[in-house]
């Protein structure tokens, strides 16, 4: 600790405060939990979700997902050090554009950066459980990295949702029943991130959080998508957020997709606005003549 210099606050969670800081003449993000000497029970509970998140993050090497640096643990403080991304999150960035402005290039581009980031995540046998855009960073040349584990959880060890503490908005709604869950409600939380690329809005902006989680599960509500939103990403969207856990695709699947969108509209600046669906919903369709696909 004799090391590390703490500057400024930029951000605060509910139990946490991060700090722009230095570390061995590395700049770095400081997050300070601090445990409640009145809640004995929500004290052992951030003990438990410290111990976890390093745990995590300390085996996860992706250009993609926040990198380690340290952790120290001196109850009733938690401490965990991470590299520092001068971009900020994602959610900031999307809230200072105009709505429905990013060039589709760059919604492209963000996408598969997350996409792959947990594509990596799932290889490990980890479930994020709060994929959002406030808690993905942009580093240098807009690249995007997953960050904050502390809700993440071992898909063999993660059971049930009950107790749990995610974000409404962006919540599957097999999780806000408190159900038993897979790595499909990162898939479900990726869909709406999507919308927030495409749109730059707040999902469910007109509703507090809770009324968001009622309409996503007893009225299977979803985020307006805008009439200008090309069909390609609709379409990836909508399987994404399916109430139906089995019906959505594992980021392996969307990852091909994105990469076979970069392709096209590499070859045809106009692919994702002037794609029509076909009777046939294989990739194939979705790729101009010119690129070689394997049969």
């Amino acid at each position: 600790m004799s090391q590390l210099l703490i500057g400024n606050k930029f951000a605060s969670g509910r139990h946490s405060r991060i700090y722009r800081g230095v570390y061995k003449q590395r700049d770095v993000a400081i997050k300070l939990v601090s445990q409640p000497e009145e809640d004995g029970d929500l004290a052992a509970l951030l003990e438990k979700q410290f111990t976890s998140e390093v745990a995590l993050l300390f085996r996860l090497c992706h250009p993609n997902i926040i990198t380690f640096v340290g952790a120290c643990k001196k109850p009733p403080v938690f401490c965990i050090i991470t590299e520092y991304l001068a971009g900020g999150s994602l959610r900031k960035y999307l809230h200072q554009q105009e709505p429905n402005s990013l060039p589709l290039n760059l919604v492209l581009k963000l996408a598969l950066d997350i996409a792959h980031g947990m594509l990596y995540l799932h290889s490990q046998g980890i479930l994020h459980r709060d994929l959002k855009s406030e808690n993905l960073l942009l580093g240098e040349d807009m690249c995007v990295k997953v960050a904050d584990f502390g809700i993440s959880c071992l898909e063999s060890q993660c059971g049930s949702a009950k107790g749990f503490t995610g974000t409404y908005r962006w919540m599957a709604p097999e999780m806000i029943k408190e159900k038993h869950h897979t790595r499909k409600v990162d898939v479900y939380s990726f869909g709406i991130v999507l919308w927030e690329l495409l749109t730059a809005l707040t999902p469910f902006d007109n509703m507090t959080p809770e009324q968001a989680a009622f309409a996503v599960c007893q009225k299977n509500a979803r985020p307006p998508l805008p009439s200008t939103c090309p069909v390609a990403f609709r379409r990836l969207i909508n399987r994404c957020w399916s109430s139906n856990p089995n019906r959505r695709p594992h980021f392996e699947e969307i990852v091909d997709i994105l990469e076979n969108f970069a392709a096209s509209l590499e070859q045809d600046p106009e692919f994702l606005l002037s794609y029509t669906p076909s009777g046939d919903h294989t990739l194939l369709r979705w790729l101009p003549k010119c690129i070689a696909v394997k049969n």
